[in-house]
C-alpha cells in the first residue's frame, strides 16, 4: 500500500474523529448549563414571590396606613404634634406613590421572570426600589410610628379599636360549623 492509499483509507476515519471533537464540545457547552439552572429556578421563584407579596401585602399595608393609621395620629395629635405628624403623613403618603409607580413599571417584567421568561428587567429600578422601601421603613419606624404610639397612647379605648381593626384584617376567618 502507498502513501497515498494509506491517506485515502484514513480520511473517512478522520471524518469521524473530526465529528467526535464537535459532539464533545457541545456536550461541554450542554454540561456548562447544568449550574445554571439552579439560578434560573431560584430567579422565577424570588420573581413570583415579590409579585404575591406586593399584590397581597404591600398595597394593602398602604391603604391600611392611609385609611386608618395617619388620619387617627391626625386626629388625636396636640397643637404642638399636629404639624409634625401633618408633615410625617405627607411625605409617607408621597413615598408610598413613588414606591408604587416604581412597581407599576416593575410589575410586568417581574411577571414575565416568574413564568419562566427571562426577558429584560431594570435592574436599577429593583435596586431604586429596595433602597427607598428601606428608606421609608426607616423613616417610618424611627419617625412617625413613635409619634403615633405617643399620640395614640392617650386616646386608650381609640388605640384599642384601631388595633383591633387592623388585627382583624390580618387573621383568617375561622368559621365553626354548628
Amino acid at each position: 500500500m502507498t502513501s497515498s492509499n494509506a491517506n485515502l483509507e484514513s480520511a473517512p476515519l478522520d471524518n469521524f474523529s473530526q465529528c467526535h471533537s464537535g459532539i464533545v464540545r457541545h456536550l461541554n457547552d450542554l454540561d456548562s448549563l447544568v449550574p445554571l439552572l439552579e439560578p434560573a429556578r431560584q430567579a422565577h421563584r424570588l420573581a413570583a414571590e415579590a409579585v404575591r407579596f406586593f399584590r397581597s401585602s404591600i398595597f394593602e399595608h398602604h391603604d391600611e396606613e392611609e385609611r386608618e393609621l395617619f388620619p387617627a395620629v391626625i386626629a388625636n395629635a396636640n397643637a404642638d404634634e399636629r404639624s409634625k405628624a401633618q408633615e410625617a403623613v405627607d411625605r409617607l403618603v408621597r413615598e408610598h406613590r413613588h414606591l408604587e409607580s416604581v412597581w407599576s413599571k416593575l410589575q410586568p417584567q417581574l411577571d414575565a421572570v416568574a413564568h419562566g421568561g427571562v426577558g429584560d428587567v431594570d435592574v436599577d429600578a429593583i435596586k431604586m426600589l429596595v433602597a427607598n422601601y428601606q428608606a421609608h421603613a426607616k423613616f417610618e419606624e424611627d419617625v412617625f410610628l413613635p409619634l403615633a404610639k405617643a399620640v395614640l397612647a392617650r386616646q386608650g379605648e381609640h388605640m384599642a379599636a384601631l388595633g383591633l381593626r387592623l388585627h382583624m384584617r390580618h387573621t383568617p376567618l375561622q368559621v365553626t360549623p354548628f
